[in-house]
């Protein structure tokens, strides 16, 4: 019996241990996860913090005999908890991702995630039941010590197969993950295939163009983001501008190689060019990419949904919509024909046959349709100009305006919690939040994305929410994040900063007056 409530005391520290340092880590992640259990939003940062530290501290607890059976205890308590949160959210139908070992693993709760923590809380009640006897087991370093020489070799064999289990265990998930994917793209390949498994020619003889036909609407779709938010195909059109939807896939070789030009695309094209990725897999890995390579408005279909609607049936894909919703060119699948097809939606000089502005009331030339005009943003204003009317909800459901902020210079920063770059400022943003000076500008972001996603991200200044991001169009913004200085009248101060170095420049040169 000693040795087993040694090991259980071990296993249980190892658990709480990996699942404590994880979630601090992934700190984000472990707030959203809070949230999507349905405990308060007030609750999510503190609880954030306290729950990895409380894991840590029994997982501490568990290894010295002396605090063994309150370290058991402590892991009983909070098993418990865990297992009564998952097992309200199946009956209510629910399954929110499950970050119990931070970005280590996430997938969403179900009957297995119950059952092993009911099997934890079994091996944790152990403990308590023996040590309330007065037993739980003897010091790790004592037993150790008292085996021979045989039973030291046996225990390192052992510790070694273990570990080159676990090791075959994750390289299989994740050679099982690959696969899978696989078999899902072929899976879509065929379902454009005939039945012997031949391309189906059309019945001229020519070789059938893929995708929707163009000129032919768009079919709608309302995807989740990285971080919670929901985009849909009338939001990535809100910029007027044609929109490209890029088919990629995590486990497609082809398309990791792209992410760095789609990344720099984005960020030199906003105001040409809408790109969106619509991808698959875990969001872990998706945000994982999207942060290195500095990616926006990444989308997540379930079982290739949105492909099939556009009649894709590969990745790296593409293809290009008008900003009126229509089809503007057949889907392309190779990498040097989306670069084609970049540059020439990007090439003001080229007269591109995705595009031509109708006039109001007459056919569209693209689709046929009449349509109405589209409205006309507020022009940009110039430094001295009165700063372009700014009335939006903010997080707790006020409405907010510049008007506000009178009598003291803001920062106006134009934010999206689905940016990589954005990501990047928040714990430079808090230390400024904690230490800011008297004479620095106070923050206000104008930020896209939902509420929900917006929380996460923790800012103490005020965040409105402009999902749309059609003030950010007013004030001459095309890219997150960016940010110009209203005065304490309400009239533009500087030239917009585009990107974060340029924008902590700006703060900082007025936080100096220099």
């Amino acid at each position: 019996m000693d040795a087993a409530l040694l090991v259980a005391r071990l296993l249980l520290a190892i658990v709480f241990a990996v699942a404590g340092v994880a979630k601090l880590v992934d700190r984000l992640g472990a707030r959203q996860a809070i949230i999507d259990f349905g405990l308060p939003r007030a609750l999510a940062s503190p609880l954030g913090i306290l729950l990895p530290l409380c894991e840590l501290a029994v997982a501490a607890a568990l290894i010295p005999p002396p605090t063994a059976w309150w370290g058991a205890i402590g892991a009983l308590v909070l098993l418990l908890v865990f297992v009564m949160g998952i097992g309200a959210n199946l009956a209510r139908g629910r399954n929110p991702e499950c970050r119990c070992f931070g970005q280590l693993h996430s997938a969403p709760v179900g009957p297995k995630t119950l059952a092993r923590n009911a099997a934890l809380a079994s091996v944790a009640a152990l403990v308590v039941w023996q040590g309330w006897q007065g037993n739980v087991g003897p010091s790790a370093l004592s037993w150790v010590g008292r085996l021979g020489v045989a039973q030291l070799a046996a225990l390192a064999g052992g510790l070694v197969v273990l570990g080159l289990l676990v090791g075959q265990w994750w390289f299989l998930v994740h050679v099982l993950r690959q696969n899978g994917r696989l078999l899902m793209r072929v899976e879509a390949l065929e379902a454009s295939l005939g039945v012997d498994g031949a391309a189906v020619p059309p019945g001229n003889g020519t070789q059938q163009a893929s995708g929707l036909p163009v000129g032919s609407e768009a079919p709608r779709f309302s995807l989740e983001g990285l971080h919670g938010e929901t985009l849909t195909l009338e939001s990535l059109r809100s910029s007027g501008n044609p929109v490209m939807l890029l088919f990629t896939d995590p486990g497609c070789g082809p398309c990791t190689a792209m992410l760095p030009e789609i990344g720099r695309w984005q960020q030199e094209y906003p105001d040409r060019l809408a790109i969106s990725l619509i991808s698959r897999g875990e969001v872990e890995e998706n945000r994982a990419n999207a942060s290195e390579h500095g990616l926006t408005n990444v989308l997540l279909q379930e079982d290739w949904e949105v492909s099939r609607a556009y009649r894709v049936s590969g990745t790296p894909s593409a293809v290009l919509l008008t900003p009126e919703g229509t089809i503007a060119t057949p889907v392309v699948g190779s990498a040097e024909s989306i670069r084609t097809l970049v540059s020439q939606a990007t090439d003001g000089r080229t007269e591109l046959p995705i595009h031509q502005p109708p006039v109001q009331g007459e056919p569209c030339p693209n689709c046929g349709k009449a349509h109405a005009a589209a409205p006309a943003l507020p022009a940009v204003k110039e430094i001295g100009e009165p700063a372009p009317e700014l009335r939006l909800e903010n997080l707790e459901g006020d409405t907010v305006s510049l008007e506000d902020f009178r009598g003291k210079e803001t920062l106006v920063l134009f934010w999206n919690p689905g940016c990589g770059f954005c990501q990047q400022m928040v714990p430079e943003i808090r230390e400024w939040e904690k230490d800011m000076q008297e004479d620095a500008p106070g923050l206000l972001f104008v930020s896209a994305g939902s509420k929900e996603a917006n929380e996460v991200m923790g800012l103490d200044s005020p965040v409105v929410v402009d999902r749309h991001f059609a003030v950010g169009r007013a004030f001459g913004a095309s890219g997150t994040p960016s940010a110009v200085l209203v005065d304490s009248e309400g009239k533009v101060a500087s030239e917009l900063a585009v990107g974060a170095p340029a924008v902590w420049e700006l703060a900082r040169v007025r936080q100096t007056g220099s």
